[in-house]
């Protein structure tokens, strides 16, 4: 699926995703992702929802966001609620959706120049539900 044909601004957005791999500017990223306005993390080591742990998120921590979009692969799934704990208790934002549209809402919410995180799991790396 396009989201975007032209760059929009000077910031990170998504062009498209599909199941070969979220599009970032020109760039293609077939693995889990961290995006911000400003940063990219290619390494994170969440590639599927399962791997999900309380520790993977100080990464998304240190890009100090106000809200965090998570992209669940092709489904949303939510997460246990330790993991969302540590969100609430930082006081910062998280909305759990499938990644498509997890990278829609961040291009809109990036344009507005909002300190939002993604973290975006691949829709190919689906594990069953």
């Amino acid at each position: 699926m396009d989201l975007s044909f032209q760059a929009p601004g000077d910031y990170h957005f998504v062009r498209s995703v599909s199941a070969a791999g979220i599009w970032v500017a020109d760039q293609c990223y077939a693995k889990s992702l961290l995006l911000s306005a400003n940063q990219l993390v290619s390494d994170w080591p969440v590639q599927q929802f399962d791997e999900l742990q309380v520790s993977h998120l100080e990464t998304i921590f240190q890009l100090q966001p106000d809200l965090v979009l998570l992209g669940t692969g092709s489904k949303q799934r939510f997460p246990v609620a330790e993991f969302m704990m540590e969100f609430y208790q930082r006081g910062i934002g998280i909305e759990v959706m499938a990644t498509a549209p997890a990278c829609r809402t961040f291009n809109v919410l990036v344009a507005e120049s909002r300190r939002v995180v993604a973290a975006f799991l691949p829709l190919a790396a689906d594990s069953n539900p």
